[in-house]
């Protein structure tokens, strides 16, 4: 449950920090929005493909920096340049990724700060490089279009798009019919791929753990090591058979995604090993503190482990780290509002951990019960009552009682009262009084202290010895067969002086003693 909410927790925050990501990191000068989302290169071109594969061509023409033709003309031409474009991207490779997400371009390409590099295309041994601009149509609307020097390069270069000799060979109908702008074809081939690479991966994940078993025990790597073998071998096939830009994009960031939690799932599998190799390795006495507090480490490191692969995923995509931890931060908060028990119940249990009131093994009583602690979890502690059953207390109750545990105990205390009948005369009580300071100083497993017995009163009914000694042992099933041992000598030691044990008085109805006994 606490690990659940810890998961809700990150994921929240992350995805409040991708939409955070996305703002500007400080205010700027007021800029006109653009309907048409071309503020950033990527954004730019992942709307104009958009729009391309919606077939609506007469939009994306709008991505085009097109003012270089004539205003009749342009109504005409642009549709059929925007689809050449959408041929050249989709069929050539092209990586959306490279293109800058932020507004001013990337500064670092050495093309200005008006200009960034789109994609590179051979025809007829010259290299063409096609860019965008960042034009104003308008005072107070910057927006990012296809140059005007690339849209007359379109043409030359879509003339160099032909099926390749392997296409040439398939049937017709598999090159031309298309799903989601890619041919048929390329996608049974993905999921054949996809289908082969899983069933390969887990022969060679299983050959590669056999091959390591004699040196090191890695049967928890099997997983993580079949999925990362299966996702980096489907990434590899998409460079033999690539889906258009947008699916490809899609497909690059699962994989990259699935690879990342792959490798932190590996990292996880490697602190279990070394949590259970260093459990084995501690000192018996401390066995109690491992079972407490190791496996709250082990699940915190875990979680850390996968929220790096997740924020490293992030980093690589292009969203800033810093907005995506505070977006983590606010997630946070909203979650921690709407579980408040919930989060009580976590700081209760690092509380009872850190603080080891109580270990897992311990005796103790809480509250009015009493039962040995089982298990110290994220949100409950577990305790097993003398009758064997099993009561489950959240910790923010369990931090918040009185706590007395039995185990800590290095000697228990034995302090039962005898009360002697009242015509007990001075002699035998003294009598009394000798014999039991014997028993209790000459036995072995008794602390006797400086007064091991005395006259504590007189009662109604009876003369009370008290005796008050400690018994050197932890071990409370000890106690009982000493405690056992002891009782059996003292009241031989009463039989001994001649009088007995008190009988308490009946009373009559009107609280007066019967006549028999006046």
């Amino acid at each position: 449950m606490i690990t659940r909410t810890l998961e809700l927790v990150l994921l929240t925050g992350v995805f409040a920090g991708i939409a955070a990501a996305q703002l500007p990191a400080a205010p700027a000068p007021p800029e006109a929005s653009d309907p048409l989302g071309r503020t950033s290169p990527q954004d730019s071109i992942f709307a104009f493909l958009e729009a391309c594969h919606a077939h609506d061509y007469s939009r994306a023409d709008h991505y085009l920096d097109l003012r270089g033709i004539a205003a009749t003309e342009r109504a005409r031409s642009g549709p059929g340049l925007a689809q050449q474009l959408e041929d050249l991207l989709d069929d050539t490779g092209f990586d959306i990724a490279t293109l800058s997400r932020a507004p001013e371009g990337d500064q670092s390409d050495g093309l200005g700060s008006a200009f960034e590099h789109l994609d590179t295309f051979q025809v007829a041994g010259q290299t063409l490089d096609m860019q965008l601009e960042r034009v104003e149509l308008k005072p107070g609307l910057r927006v990012w279009l296809v140059s005007a020097a690339s849209v007359a390069m379109i043409p030359a270069a879509h003339n160099v798009l032909a099926e390749t000799p392997f296409e040439k060979k398939l049937p017709q109908q598999l090159v031309a019919f298309e799903v989601f702008d890619t041919p048929v074809w390329r996608w049974i081939a993905l999921a054949f791929a996809a289908f082969l690479l899983w069933f390969l991966s887990t022969a060679v994940a299983g050959a590669l753990v056999a091959a390591v078993r004699p040196l090191l025990p890695v049967p928890l790597l099997r997983g993580p090591l079949h999925l990362g073998l299966a996702t980096a071998g489907f990434r590899a096939v998409l460079e033999f058979a690539p889906p258009s830009t947008l699916p490809r994009l899609f497909l690059e960031r699962c994989a990259a995604l699935v690879l990342a939690l792959a490798f932190a799932w590996a990292g996880a599998a490697v602190i279990d090993l070394i949590v259970e190799n260093w459990r084995s390795r501690l000192d018996p006495e401390i066995h109690a503190v491992s079972f407490s507090i190791l496996p709250l480490g082990r699940q915190i490191t875990r979680l850390a482990l996968y929220l790096i692969a997740v924020l490293s995923v992030l980093s690589a995509w292009g969203y800033s780290i810093s907005t995506v931890m505070a977006g983590i931060g606010v997630g946070g908060i909203a979650v921690a509002l709407a579980a408040q028990k919930t989060i009580e119940n976590l700081f209760g249990g690092v509380a009872v951990i850190s603080d080891r009131p109580v270990l897992v093994g311990d005796f103790c009583r809480f509250g009015d019960r009493r039962g040995t602690v089982m298990h110290i979890g994220l949100r409950s502690t577990r305790i097993r009552t003398p009758g064997r059953t099993i009561i489950s207390v959240p910790n923010g109750q369990f931090s918040a009682m009185p706590l007395e545990n039995y185990s800590r105990r290095d000697k228990i205390w034995f302090h039962p009262k005898l009360g002697l009948r009242r015509d007990t005369t001075s002699e035998q009580l003294s009598q009394v009084l000798a014999s039991c300071r014997e028993v209790l100083t000459n036995h072995p497993k008794v602390e006797p202290g400086s007064v091991p017995v005395r006259l504590a009163g007189v009662g109604d009914y009876s003369l009370d010895v008290r005796v008050w000694v400690y018994v050197k042992t932890s071990d409370y099933f000890e106690y009982i067969g000493v405690r056992e041992e002891l009782l059996l000598q003292l009241l031989q030691a009463v039989e001994r002086a001649g009088t007995a044990l008190a009988v308490p008085l009946q009373e009559n109805a009107d609280g007066r003693p019967p006549a028999a006994a006046q």
